[in-house]
């Protein structure tokens, strides 16, 4: 990913993270609560098989709204 793309990325993490904060479902492996920067961000890695930064270019487009499908669908 080009680092233009992975600012631009990071950036939509952070909003989609921001957002779920506190709509995430509890779960016994985080009794303090759910980390939804993380939560996104795991989920780009388990969609992609890469962290956001090391997805090609030509993907920037369906990250964008596969992060917005994360963010919809909190889980």
């Amino acid at each position: 990913m080009s680092p233009g793309n992975a600012k631009t990325l990071w950036k939509a993490i952070l909003e989609a993270g921001d957002f779920l904060k506190d709509k995430l479902p509890p779960h016994p492996s985080h009794p303090k609560g759910r980390n939804p920067y993380a939560h996104v961000a795991l989920e780009i890695k388990n969609k992609f098989g890469a962290s956001y930064k090391d997805i090609e270019d030509i993907k920037f487009n369906e990250v964008i709204h596969y992060i917005q499908h994360v963010r919809d669908n909190p889980s």
